[in-house]
């Protein structure tokens, strides 16, 4: 499977997460395609120079993948261009934290339309294609909050929770056609989005870590790619729980 060379899609790909979860796959040298919806190229520059600097050939496109519309066409072009997309990683996601008494329906709703709305639009757009080649792998990005909780944030709690629900469902329903469908929780990363976090707030989070530290990129990043390799061949509809203990299952 490795010797061939994949097409890989990674949503909210330039930076945090998703670049690292790029840099993981670029050890196979597949085609990369980075999506991402930053105010300017500067992430996705950087991400597409580390992956050209390993020798692989990569592309950002610049999409909201909330909108089913722009999510359609974006992957109608690179079906086109490819005829095929071996492996989607859902991992768009962003936070409007806030009381639900304080939280507005524009909080709510670009929180699910980003986060959940975008499985949904990115999983129908490449499904047809996977079943068409007998095989496929998914993998969507949910959180530790989706199980346990946290004051706040109810719209990302419920995004995220979601995305384990979708997981399960769409892994039952293909299964059989060799496609394989998990998400991994990541628990307290240090990237962009929590890097701004008071002091209190992560030391708050760290004193719930039983490994006593915060996690990085990476930590997600090579779950992410096992879960996509032979050695998960037998795995689909599971959430892995990556957070140095914080929640256990």
């Amino acid at each position: 499977m490795e010797k061939e060379q994949r097409l890989v899609v990674i949503t909210g790909g330039s930076r945090g997460i998703g670049r690292a979860i790029a840099l993981r796959f670029a050890k196979e040298n597949p085609r990369i395609v980075i999506i991402h919806y930053d105010p300017d190229e500067t992430y996705a520059e950087e991400t597409l120079g580390l992956l050209k600097a390993r020798g692989v050939s990569a592309e950002a496109f610049k999409v909201d993948v909330s909108s089913f519309t722009a999510t359609k066409e974006l992957f109608d072009g690179l079906l086109n261009d490819y005829g095929k997309v071996d492996v989607l990683i859902n991992n768009a996601g962003i936070i409007r934290d806030t009381f639900l008494m304080r939280m507005t329906e524009e909080d709510w709703d670009r929180v699910i339309n980003v986060n959940l709305k975008s499985v949904f639009n990115c999983s129908r757009a490449v499904i047809r294609a996977m079943i068409r080649e007998s095989r496929g792998w998914i993998v969507n990005i949910s959180s530790v909050v989706a199980t346990i909780g946290n004051p706040g944030q109810t719209n990302y709690g419920a995004s995220k929770g979601g995305i384990i629900s979708f997981t399960k469902s769409l892994a039952r329903e293909v299964a059989g056609k060799g496609i394989h469908v998990n998400a991994v929780a990541p628990g307290f990363v240090l990237t962009d989005m929590t890097e701004p976090l008071p002091e209190k707030v992560k030391e708050a989070f760290l004193q719930q870590i039983p490994m006593k530290r915060p996690g990085k990129p990476e930590d997600i990043a090579g779950v992410v790619y096992w879960l996509c390799s032979e050695d998960a061949d037998y795995i689909t509809g599971q959430t892995i729980h990556v957070n140095g203990g914080m929640f256990m299952s």
